[in-house]
């Protein structure tokens, strides 16, 4: 515990603002896992509602600093996009289902043979690496004394 006068008042000061900055993280949270809730239930409406209230805590985070603003625009972005596919999800949803019934019978008999082979993949980096070094093995490199006596055999 600090002895000086101003030192003191600092860690009042420190103690209060921490408060307050999580007071205003929590709500951000919160706010977040509202919209999210919305967004899983599927309830479009709810999460349009939601989604100005959201972004105008996340805003007010940011402008008092407890958020960076790319962070923030990170947050909002998210989202947008969130929102955005859920919009577009039930148009999507109504015409798959007739669809996915086959795909799933013909990706379910494959399936087995993928998961029995166990042989690793060879990425292009690998296939260059190798070839490079096989021309390496195939010829020893002369050494200095090993080309002198080369040439003395000469």
């Amino acid at each position: 515990m600090p002895n000086i006068k101003s030192a003191k008042k600092r860690v009042v000061v420190n103690d209060k603002k921490n408060s307050q900055n999580k007071m205003i993280r929590s709500a951000v949270k919160t706010a977040i896992k509202k919209f999210n809730a919305a967004l899983a239930a599927g309830d479009a409406e709810t999460a349009e509602k939601l989604l100005p209230e959201t972004v105008s805590v996340i805003d007010s985070a940011a402008s008092k600093g407890i958020l960076h603003k790319n962070n923030a625009a990170n947050k909002k972005s998210a989202l947008a996009k969130s929102l955005n596919a859920l919009k577009a999800a039930p148009v999507a949803t109504v015409a798959q289902p007739e669809v996915e019934q086959p795909k799933a019978e013909a990706v379910a008999a494959p399936a087995p043979a993928e998961v029995t082979e166990d042989k690793p993949k060879k990425t292009r980096a690998k296939k260059v690496a190798e070839e490079e070094t096989a021309p390496a093995e195939e010829k020893p490199k002369k050494t200095r004394a090993k080309k002198a006596t080369a040439e003395k055999a000469e």
